[in-house]
């Protein structure tokens, strides 16, 4: 799935850098947008996310709804439930010399909501689940119990540098 840059609702401007090359965030909000954190906030993540993997890239990253979130969930993993992330890594051919590295769909609701009941402050969760979603990008995954403690223990220690706690000590 990638998000077309003719439905986009807004582009940030590529300041952060990695390795002197650029992290550009593509922006699309189909849920409330004041509650979205800002396209600055979304590139410091995914720029610390990918520090060290990978020099420059572009993440096309959409906020919706539960519905939305529920038919994408339905549609690309079979569950029938909105999930607060998914990440579609990029399926362009190698050497083509463009960066795209993604998207990332992250179910507003859903994000805000779980931050109630876990007792989290919400920009952490956010920050949380945005790191959580681009390492995914970057071919992380938690499918076994190994994958999962490595995958934890890069996200635990992303989020202390960007200074938020342990998301896993609830």
């Amino acid at each position: 799935m990638r998000l077309t840059r003719a439905t986009r609702t807004a582009r940030s401007d590529p300041v952060t850098e990695i390795s002197s090359r650029p992290v550009s965030v593509d922006l699309q909000v189909a849920w409330r947008r004041e509650r979205v954190p800002a396209p600055g906030k979304l590139r410091g993540w995914i720029s610390a996310a990918l520090d060290g993997r990978r020099a420059g890239a572009e993440v096309s990253v959409r906020v919706v709804g539960e519905e939305e979130a529920c038919e994408l969930n339905r549609d690309y993993r079979s569950q029938d439930k909105p999930t607060n992330v998914l990440a579609f890594p990029s399926d362009l051919p190698a050497g083509l010399g463009m960066e795209l590295l993604g998207d990332l769909v992250l179910c507003g609701p859903l994000v805000e909501k779980e931050a109630i009941e876990q007792r989290k402050d919400l920009e952490a969760h956010w920050a949380h689940l945005v790191v959580h979603g681009t390492l995914h990008l970057v071919g992380l995954d938690h499918q076994t119990e190994a994958e999962a403690r490595e995958m934890e223990a890069r996200e635990v220690e992303i989020l202390a540098e960007l200074g938020y706690p342990d998301p896993y000590d609830l």
